[in-house]
């Protein structure tokens, strides 16, 4: 058995032999050192591996990604000028359905009245109706009550109070609907 300086704190019986050459030895301690600077290394390079291998793995997933939403955006961009191509033919039936409107309704004062239906015009002072379906020669109409037969072109002057005089034009008719224009002003004195 070696005998060891009294100075060393730790005795052999407490740690194996190799343990004490190792820890206690000057020899020992350099091949320690050796063995530490060693994993060292084996664990900064590990490290650096694995490392790029993770930012490799998060440009990958990166440019998935960017290609996943580059096929979105383009669908979305396809459904984009889908919309606006509706949206251009939708304006223009519009427009046709607009002037088709306005060749119905044309200018004011002037009145589509169907048959068993009255309506308030000329700002209140008239109540027309008319009264039955309309027939091939003439119409009959009901304004404030007072009934009148009359046919396209006849002008009816109805006077609904003294100091307000209106006329009532028959423009056309047909078996669904009557065209009338209607205007009050008031009596001269």
């Amino acid at each position: 058995m070696n005998k060891l300086p009294a100075s060393d704190s730790l005795t052999e019986g407490s740690i194996t032999r190799r343990w004490y050459r190792a820890l206690m030895t000057r020899r020992g301690r350099i091949e320690l050192a050796i063995l530490a600077a060693v994993v060292l290394v084996v664990v900064a390079i590990a490290s650096h591996g694995y490392g790029k291998w993770l930012a490799r793995s998060e440009i990958l997933d990166r440019e998935l990604t960017i290609q996943l939403l580059r096929g979105e955006g383009e669908k979305l961009e396809a459904t984009v000028e889908a919309h606006i191509g509706t949206i251009t033919t939708l304006q223009a039936k519009l427009k046709q359905l607009q002037a088709a409107l306005d060749a119905m309704m044309p200018r004011e004062n002037t009145y589509n009245v169907n048959p068993n239906q009255s309506l308030t015009v000329a700002g209140g002072h008239l109540t027309i109706g008319l009264v039955g379906s309309p027939t091939n020669e003439y119409i009959n109409i009901n304004i404030n009550g007072k009934q009148q037969s009359a046919t396209a072109g006849t002008v009816l002057n109805v006077a609904p109070d003294s100091a307000t005089r209106c006329a009532v034009t028959i423009q056309s008719f047909d078996m669904f609907k009557a065209i009338v224009t209607a205007s009050c002003e008031a009596k001269p004195k």
